[in-house]
């Protein structure tokens, strides 16, 4: 069974930092890209990064750009998230998703989905 599990969520203040976890099992996603979407209350979901099987190539949410940083680790099979500078309105739940990268990032979707982790960010 393909399990994508998150993790690091939490509440953390303005212009703090938090780094999200996410731990694949059921299968290596080594060659699969890997990404991150997040939703927030009322809205929907939407793309923040993904990152190749390499690692070589990685892309963001135009407004995330400089703050958020993506990368992975294959030999653990996970992706994470460093989140920088953190601002209220990156309060959301963040989903890990694994698949092509050409449907993380083009389409904005994945083939895989985690069940999320809350990130809170107080003003």
């Amino acid at each position: 069974q393909v399990q994508l599990v998150e993790s690091g969520g939490g509440l953390v203040q303005a212009g703090g930092s938090l780094r999200l976890s996410c731990a694949a099992s059921g299968r290596s996603f080594s060659r699969d890209g890997m990404g991150w979407f997040r939703q927030a209350p009322g809205k929907e979901r939407t793309f923040v990064a993904a990152i190749t099987w390499s690692g070589i190539t990685t892309s963001y949410a135009d407004s995330l750009k400089g703050r958020f940083t993506i990368f992975r680790d294959n030999a653990k099979n996970t992706v994470s998230l460093q989140m920088n500078s953190l601002k209220p309105e990156d309060t959301a739940v963040y989903y890990c998703a694994a698949g092509t990268y050409s449907t993380l990032v083009l389409r904005k979707t994945g083939d895989y989905w985690g069940q999320g982790t809350q990130v809170t960010v107080s003003s």
